[in-house]
């Protein structure tokens, strides 16, 4: 029965195990490097290489081949904070881990760091992996990082990832694409350091499924920004946290009681919300034992 017209319905992943645990010693502090070498050595010639390696959504088993090579390989991780242990658990004995996400209420690495810090240990002749959650080139300013490095003469390779706008899918049974509901996917993120915004409008006319980065920080305003631009009230709404760990949950409702079925949640960040008709197409799909809020 679909329920979009009453109670949202919030859902975890009771099966899920977690992520095998990650070996302290490889594993550094906030913003600063992990105890041990590295296994390249400084030979004065720019003969280093760095790879922006897409993570993928979280799950280990959603690593591609190729990155799970490279991660293997590499002499330093510079690693975002949405990068389980399960996949920094791939890291070679003695691989240098530098985290330079926002975690354990650590400030964000500045991006100059970060950069400074890739152009540093290749020109040192290291493999560099440049760890990201999902893909580089998604939301991951895969592309300024690869134009500075090209800039600077830097050799510098991309290794893709599934995004969690992608993953997402699958991870709750809700096709993004459906025949006679939904002809595409428009991936867009709500939050710009210039407060710009996606033409809102022109997705309303377009009947595509809309995946939303970034939204959760102002649910209230996403929502009254696309009700505005020609979005129906009821229109179905699926907001998912954590796409595909251990602790994934996710919350079945409509536009209008989006930002407050969020916050009776206590739904945060990191999320994508899901927006468009073929939502309600997970109410086909088998489903984990679920909590049906108040109304």
């Amino acid at each position: 029965m679909n329920d979009l017209g009453g109670t949202p319905r919030l859902t975890g992943r009771p099966d899920s195990k977690p992520a095998a645990p990650l070996d302290g010693g490889r594993h550094g502090e906030c913003g600063s490097e992990s105890e041990g070498g590295c296994h390249g050595k400084s030979n004065g010639k720019s003969s280093g290489k760095v790879w922006l390696v897409g993570a993928g959504p979280g799950d280990p088993d959603l690593l591609t081949v190729k990155a799970a090579r490279i991660l293997r390989q590499a002499d330093v991780w510079l690693v975002d904070d949405l990068v389980g242990p399960g996949i920094r658990a791939l890291a070679a004995p003695g691989a240098r881990i530098v985290n330079v996400g926002k975690r354990g209420g650590c400030r964000s690495t500045p991006q100059d760091f970060i950069l400074r810090l890739m152009a540093r240990h290749a020109r040192q002749g290291r493999t560099v992996a440049r760890v990201k959650g999902g893909d580089p080139f998604i939301f991951g300013r895969g592309g300024e990082e690869m134009q500075w490095l090209a800039a600077r003469g830097i050799a510098a390779e991309a290794v893709g990832g599934i995004t969690a706008g992608l993953a997402v899918g699958a991870a709750l049974g809700l096709p993004l694409t459906h025949r006679g509901i939904s002809r595409g996917v428009a991936l867009v993120t709500a939050h710009t350091m210039d407060d710009s915004r996606p033409d809102w409008r022109a997705l309303a006319a377009s009947g595509l499924t809309l995946v939303c980065y970034m939204g959760m920080r102002d649910a209230g305003t996403l929502a009254q920004e696309l009700r505005e631009a020609g979005f129906a009230a009821d229109m179905p709404v699926a907001v998912a946290q954590r796409v595909s760990c251990p602790e994934q949950r996710h919350l079945v409702t409509r536009l209008d009681r989006m930002a407050a079925d969020i916050a009776e949640a206590g739904m945060a960040s990191p999320a994508v919300i899901v927006i468009g008709q073929a939502v309600a197409l997970i109410e086909s799909a088998p489903r984990h034992a679920s909590l049906t809020l108040a109304a």
